[in-house]
């Protein structure tokens, strides 16, 4: 009978390692790992990482100036490749999402320990041409957006859903 219970116990307290994917790791996939280390709901029950199959080298400036506007800390961002984290030394992979619509389309490396994913692609906000204003705020709603799908993501009720419902639900977000 205390089985279920020490089940759950162990859930609530594992930290899940995520990835956020994007082509170019410099906008939509380091603004999504900066959230998730930033925000409290998921402070020591998640790590977030981002990668990019063909990564820029360098964070959008737009990028930067948005996170530190917020007050979400930047330390220890860079746009690098995604086959850091299919190496045998890197961390082991709870959660895989693509943000962009390009990724969504690629073949992505294998993922040792076979992590939940999801496709959360959203608009380019470093595509975006205009004035100033226009491309800040095409950030900051990418920001809002990527924000409130990690919220609805971290309030998962990890403990109480099988694999099957969790994929579902992680799915799910991405379409909201």
């Amino acid at each position: 009978m205390d089985r279920p219970a020490a089940k759950a116990t162990a859930l609530e307290t594992k930290v899940f390692n995520v990835l956020f994917l994007c082509t170019g790791n410099s906008a939509r996939s380091i603004l999504a790992e900066a959230v998730m280390n930033s925000l409290s709901v998921s402070r020591g029950r998640f790590r977030a990482y981002s990668a990019g199959s063909h990564p820029k080298g360098a964070i959008h400036p737009l990028s930067l100036e948005l996170l530190r506007r917020n007050r979400i800390p930047t330390e220890g961002l860079r746009s690098k490749s995604w086959d850091e984290f299919a190496r045998p030394d890197s961390p082991s992979l709870n959660f895989v999402f693509t943000v962009c619509d390009q990724a969504a389309g690629e073949a992505c490396p294998y993922w040792p320990g076979q992590p939940m994913t999801a496709h959360w692609g959203m608009p380019d906000p470093a595509a975006v041409e205009g004035t100033d204003d226009e491309k800040r705020r095409a950030f900051a709603d990418t920001l809002r957006v990527l924000r409130r799908r990690i919220e609805i993501f971290a309030s998962l009720p990890f403990e109480k859903l099988d694999r099957i419902w969790l994929q579902r639900s992680v799915a799910a977000i991405g379409k909201k």
